[in-house]
């Protein structure tokens, strides 16, 4: 799967929480919202916040179109990763480990990493992955 494959395929299913994703699909959506964040930031601070006389960082900084793209994003990148969870055979609902400080988000890396299971599970067909890289 290429980046743009998977910039598609996680806007095609952007609330669809079943299903499995493999992990290319959930690390190029990751590099995908990482890139996105940084450029928004960065057409906040040096377009938009001297546009409206506001300093470009700090606490009375604005931040209007990080704050449209973070909402705009959150969902599909949810979606992701609770497929990604899916296809290592694991519940959706495993997500709340994050809210363990540190460890919780240590766990969700592990598991991310993870090859997919190669046969059928619970949250979908399995299908050959993981064979490209």
């Amino acid at each position: 799967m290429t980046f743009t494959d998977a910039v598609r395929t996680c806007f095609s299913k952007y609330a669809t929480f079943s299903g499995r994703a493999a992990r290319p699909e959930y690390w190029w959506w990751v590099l995908f919202s990482v890139l996105v964040n940084i450029a928004s930031n960065i057409v906040d601070a040096y377009l938009i916040a001297p546009a409206l006389g506001l300093p470009p960082f700090g606490e009375n900084s604005a931040q209007p179109l990080s704050i449209i793209v973070g909402l705009a994003l959150l969902l599909p990148g949810l979606a992701v990763a609770v497929r990604r969870l899916h296809d290592i055979d694991r519940s959706g609902w495993w997500m709340l480990i994050a809210l363990i400080p540190i460890i919780g988000l240590i766990v969700l890396i592990y598991w991310a990493v993870q090859p997919g299971t190669e046969s059928d599970n619970q949250y979908g067909p399995g299908r050959a992955r993981d064979a490209a890289y």
